[in-house]
This record gives structure tokens, sequence and C-alpha cells, in this order.
């Protein structure tokens, strides 16, 4: 009895072979984990560029083909070609967040990152709903400067629990949709930061593929924070950026090439933010719009209130 409850050892491993796998081995989870801290990681010029390049097609770009697209060709009781935008970005955005975790040099919370993916692509598909119909009603009078009681074409609906079905759909919209879509997209980007560290000084500069994408990067991400109103979720972000940037410095880390691309992405992003908001100040309209203690205009209510004022009167002109 006692020889068989006596606990074997290990065999040993043949030389220059891998050490084995599972729980009862350190492994990638385990004493590696301080290793792969100090790993480098190159620039990864595709997964950014085609990262940036979907956000401004499938994105930014979204409505604005949903606008200058024929009508004929898109009904309004069928999806737009927006709505198409929306779902390859709904496909394609999760598949490269997942890359970009993939190649970072530390290991990262996987379950946190499959728990962030898994709602962001379901926040993303309730925004898709809600704000396609939102985009269709600009065809007949909606205007987005406005509440949705405010409404011409919504406030004289009969019966009035209809204006009810549409708040909700703008709910659906503007906070739950923007908040399950938003909150795991900047935590999985956070996670991703803090794999960007490394001792080596020589690490930490950027290649110039990376400045001349630093500006369309930091200008998408002002539209997003604009636009998708998560300005406090923005700058919460930022600062836990800034906080673990400051933390590493005392272990003697600083950001390779790819966390100092982010980190002055959100920076210029910040600038560009205060900009747009001291150009609309002083506007009254919009000020009744966004009441609230952080004034931050979103750029399709702006578009909405002053350029297609501008068109009509160009075309009454």
């Amino acid at each position: 009895m006692q020889g068989s409850a006596r606990r074997r050892p290990f065999p040993a491993a043949a030389p220059g072979s891998p050490p084995p796998a599972g729980p009862l081995y350190p492994g990638r989870h385990g004493a590696g984990k301080a290793e792969d801290t100090f790993k480098t990681s190159p620039f990864h010029l595709d997964l950014w560029f085609y990262f940036t390049l979907q956000n401004w097609v499938l994105d930014f770009g979204r409505p604005i083909a949903m606008i200058i697209l024929p009508l004929e060709w898109f009904p309004l009781n069928k999806p737009s070609a927006g709505d198409y935008f929306h779902m390859a970005y709904n496909v394609i955005t999760p598949f490269l967040l997942l890359k970009l975790i993939e190649r970072s040099p530390k290991t990262l919370p996987r379950s946190m990152v499959y728990v962030s993916i898994i709602t962001f692509v379901m926040g993303a598909s309730i925004h898709l709903v809600g704000d396609s119909v939102n985009h269709r009603l600009i065809f007949s009078g909606y205007q987005h400067h406005l509440s949705v009681r405010e409404n011409p074409i919504i406030r004289n609906l009969k019966p009035e629990t209809l204006i009810d079905s549409f708040e909700l759909l703008y709910y659906y919209d503007e906070y739950l949709g923007h908040s399950m879509w938003y909150i795991p997209f900047f935590l999985i980007l956070f996670i991703y930061f803090t794999g960007c560290f490394t001792p080596a000084a020589g690490q930490s500069r950027m290649p110039l593929a990376a400045l001349l994408l630093v500006g369309p990067s930091s200008l998408y991400y002002w539209y997003l924070v604009t636009e998708g109103q998560i300005f406090i979720l923005y700058i919460f972000t930022f600062f836990a950026m800034m906080a673990l940037v400051m933390h590493q410095r005392r272990k003697g880390l600083v950001l390779d090439s790819n966390g100092l691309f982010l980190f002055l992405s959100f920076i210029i992003t910040l600038l560009l933010i205060a900009a747009w908001v001291g150009w609309l100040w002083n506007d009254k309209i919009l000020r009744k719009k966004y009441p609230g203690v952080i004034y931050i205009p979103e750029p399709w209510a702006f578009y909405t209130l002053h350029m297609n004022n501008l068109h009509a009167a160009k075309d009454a002109f």
C-alpha cells in the first residue's frame, strides 16, 4: 500500500527535446511568463495599416456611403450600403484585434480577451440595427442635432407610444450598443498595450511607416470618441496608459514601437478633441443637445445642423 501511494518521480526529458506541457510543468503560463515579458516585437505594419484602413472605410465611411449611393440601389425597407459596411466591420475588426493579441510578446489573459471579443461583436451588432434605422430616417427629415422628441417627424406621431419606441431604438443605438461595443474595444487595446514594454531603449522608437500612420489613426479615434460619445471611457483608458507607462519606467522598461504608436495616437486624439470642443464652444443649438458637464458634439449632429443648411442655401440660390 505504501509503495502504491508513493509518488513516482517525473521522467527526465530527452536531451534537446522541448519541456512537456501540462499543469504539473512550468510552461507558458508559469515560469515562462517572466521571460516573455522581456521579448521585443517589431512594428506590426500590416496589422496597424489594415486596422486603420478598415476603420476609415467600414466605420467612418458607412454613413457617407449610405447618403451618397443612389437610394434606388438600396430601398429604405432593405439594408443600406452602410449596413453592409457595418457587417464587414463586425467581422474584420475582432479578427484584427485577435491577431494583435496573438503577436503580443507577453502572455495576456486569454479568457478576458475572448469575453471582450464576444461582447464587442454583440454590442456592434446591436448598434448595427439601431444605427441603420436612425440614419435611414435622415431621408425622411430626421435631424440628428435634435433629441428624438424634438424632431419634427417624430413629435407629432400618433399614438404617442410610438415616440417611446423611437426613444428605445435611440437607446439601443447610442447607449447600450455603444457601451457593449466600445468598452471591450478599449479594454482589448489596453490589454495589448500592457505587453508593449521592453528593457531595450533602442526598441523605443517608431519607424517611418508608423509615423505616417499616426495621423490617420489619431483622426479616426477622434471621430470614434466624438461620434460615439465615449469621452469618459477614452480618457480613463488614456490615464490608465499613462499610469502604466510611469509604473513600468520605474522598472527600467520603455514602450516598444507598437506601444509608442498606440500611445501617441491617443495623445494626438486628445488634442484634436480639445480643438473640436473649442471650435464649437459657443454653438447655442449644439449646447442645447449636449447640456451636460462634458460638452463634446457629435460630427454628424454638426453636419445635419450646419452643412445641410449650407447645401440647402446653395440649392435655393
